[in-house]
């Protein structure tokens, strides 16, 4: 009978196939070569599996096949502890701590990287079989201010924001994380589909017109905004702080800002130092924060704090 391609047999048909062998070899006697024409395979095959299962012997001992292929981290270019180093310095640095001139890690930064910390020439490709082999993808950077301060974000939501909401929980008032977004055509980010060798083009005008949005989020999850045309001035936010307190019931409003100029111009605060805005039955109370880009629906990385706010909110 016409012989069997082994390796287009199921792993369990395999071993049954190795199992037969070693009985006829040693219950029936029979000869190697008529064995292999009995379970379908080429004389050829049947040695190998003689040499690599030992079936010359009386008792049968592990018949599974061997797994093809190279064995896990098998021939890589880097070994196990420069690959961890790599791979650590990829998801905690950036190219700058390494003197490369890249802004973020590309798969051409990651391959001077290499070079630099292992004195190692990586192919392109082999550089991106590691970034996906760590779970890495292309992504948009979020954007994170500079001036930064951790710390004193931390200390402003441990010791400044919980006497804030107990203040307010007092005085009964209603507190409002209020930011600014501009709100534009932006035809870069559209991606749609196209043959390949054909890239689809997308015609806008030069000059952007673009909307500003200002939104108070209240702790109870109430959002207010307003959208104007530009950009947000002091006489626009003092109309969005008149429209708040409008809506506000009589309550006392404490209204928590991040340090863009427009929430302490002086307008704002000449506004706020009247003496009938304390008179009103409902005020506002301004607190700077270290928060910042905090838009209802949106959160973004917090910036540094504002030095001209020392714990306690202002109330004008």
């Amino acid at each position: 009978m016409p012989s069997t391609d082994a390796r287009e047999l199921s792993e369990e048909s395999l071993q049954l196939l190795r199992r037969q062998a070693h009985r006829l070899r040693h219950h029936m006697e029979m000869p190697w070569i008529k064995i292999a024409e009995i379970v379908g395979v080429s004389l050829t095959t049947m040695m190998a599996w003689v040499r690599r299962y030992h079936l010359s012997s009386p008792t049968l001992g592990e018949v599974s096949s061997l797994k093809r292929g190279r064995r896990y981290g098998e021939k890589r270019t880097l070994e196990p502890a420069q690959e961890e180093d790599l791979h650590q310095t990829v998801l905690h640095e950036t190219p700058a701590a390494l003197g490369l001139g890249h802004a973020l890690w590309s798969r051409a930064a990651v391959q001077q990287a290499i070079e630099v910390k292992f004195g190692l020439k990586m192919p392109i490709s082999t550089v991106g079989e590691y970034l996906r082999r760590w779970g890495c993808t292309p992504q948009r950077p979020v954007q994170r201010a500079q001036e930064q301060d951790d710390q004193a974000l931390q200390r402003w939501l441990d010791e400044v924001y919980p006497k804030l909401h107990q203040r307010a929980q007092a005085e009964g008032a209603e507190i409002h994380w209020v930011d600014e977004t501009a709100v534009r055509q932006d035809t870069a980010w559209v991606r749609g589909f196209a043959p390949a060798g054909h890239t689809p083009e997308l015609r806008h005008r030069v000059n952007w017109s673009h909307l500003t949005v200002i939104s108070a989020l209240s702790n109870q999850g109430h959002v207010h905004f307003a959208l104007h045309e530009g950009s947000i001035n002091a006489e626009r936010f003092i109309e969005f702080l008149q429209q708040l307190m409008g809506e506000a019931s009589g309550r006392t409003i404490f209204l928590i800002v991040d340090n863009l100029r427009v929430h302490h111009a002086k307008k704002v605060q000449d506004w706020l130092a009247k003496p009938d805005h304390h008179a009103r039955p409902h005020r506002v109370v301004l607190s700077a924060t270290v928060l910042a880009r905090a838009q209802p629906g949106r959160v973004d990385q917090p910036r540094s704090e504002n030095p001209s706010a020392p714990g306690r909110p202002a109330q004008v």
